[in-house]
């Protein structure tokens, strides 16, 4: 497993960031609560809210990543890799539900029903600490995402536009959404605090509920694609194809998928136009031709006939099935990606 989930890092290394998210969550979840209580700001409502999806979407992420590394089984043959997907589409829908829902009806509520202001000075502060922390995150998120993404050859924006890691995806917009909804909560208080007016406070949370609500279409969006089984780039596609085609016995191949599985794993499928006379005359290259012309010219019936074919025949087809395993083998060694593949004979 990679880096954060994806290929080529380590398990601890992902344990350990996940494990730093969500304590720098869980306090600016509290504090954020704390400045609100005191103030009532609005704003600072819908930041708080942010934080705590936050929290819950960090538990969510870490039961997909653990329910990930399961084994293949009976019921799953495949394994448990789309867990991260699935564990992902749930934290774009509470962030819509929990973050976005919930800060923009409160600043439609701080619009309809205006409230006393209170001082907003000393909750700057706690602000700022937040955009610390988060931009600390964020920073981590995207360094993983250009490592992952010079793994799988592709530019930083197609790494997370195909979702190739969901679980950092996650990560990283949480953290972007998070940085620009402080920095909107900061500059709406400041106003509020500047004119003494509660209108810019509640739209700062109708404006963080609207950044919440884009972030989730997102995250819903991409995993979804995942999960329905979308085909990996076609340049990568094309260099499996190309090493397929080179081999000896192939004449054609047809009908090609490449689903990506997730976290860069590969489900590979073709259907192959074997060369029969090339099949044969390796099997030939195997046989002592002086003593099978011996046998041939030792037939008498029909039924001995039949025998000698039945028997060869069985052979070929033997042979058939070692190539099929030799061409997979080669496959899987020159594209590591490969989890599974599947060549299908005409």
């Amino acid at each position: 497993m990679g880096k954060y989930g994806g290929p080529g890092g380590g398990e601890n290394e992902e344990r350990k960031r996940s494990e730093t998210v969500s304590a720098n969550n869980g306090a600016n979840f509290v504090m954020k609560l704390g400045a609100w209580a005191f103030t009532g700001s609005h704003s600072l409502f819908a930041e708080a809210l942010h934080s705590f999806a936050d929290v819950t979407n960090q538990l969510i992420l870490a039961y997909g990543i653990h329910k990930s590394k399961q084994s293949a089984d009976v019921v799953h043959p495949y394994g448990y890799t789309t867990m991260r997907y699935v564990s992902s589409l749930i934290s774009g829908a509470m962030i819509f539900c929990v973050g976005a829902g919930l800060s923009i009806q409160h600043g439609i509520s701080g619009l309809l029903g205006p409230t006393e202001v209170l001082p907003l000075y000393w909750a700057f502060y706690i602000l700022g600490g937040s955009m610390i922390t988060e931009g600390g995150t964020l920073l981590m998120a995207v360094h993983a995402i250009r490592k992952g993404a010079q793994e799988q050859q592709m530019s930083f924006t197609e790494y997370v536009f195909r979702g190739q890691d969901p679980s950092v995806n996650v990560v990283l917009l949480e953290d972007m959404a998070a940085v620009m909804g402080v920095a909107v909560a900061m500059g709406c208080m400041g106003l509020t605090s500047l004119t003494g007016s509660h209108i810019p406070d509640a739209c700062g949370s109708c404006l963080i509920g609207g950044i919440l609500a884009a972030v989730s279409g997102f995250i819903v969006y991409t995993n979804t694609a995942a999960l329905v089984g979308k085909s990996i780039p076609q340049h990568r596609l094309e260099k499996i194809n190309e090493q397929l085609e080179r081999d000896v016995l192939i004449r054609a191949i047809y009908d090609v998928k490449g689903i990506d599985m997730g976290t860069g794993l590969v489900r590979y499928k073709a259907e192959v136009d074997f060369d029969g006379r090339e099949l044969t005359r390796g099997y030939l290259d195997k046989q002592d031709l002086e003593v099978l012309l011996k046998e041939m010219q030792s037939l008498k019936t029909i039924d001995e006939v039949e025998a000698f074919m039945l028997k060869h025949g069985e052979n070929i087809v033997d042979s058939l099935g070692a190539e099929v395993d030799r061409i997979e083998t080669i496959l899987k060694k020159s594209h590591p990606e490969i989890r599974h593949c599947d060549l299908e004979i005409l």
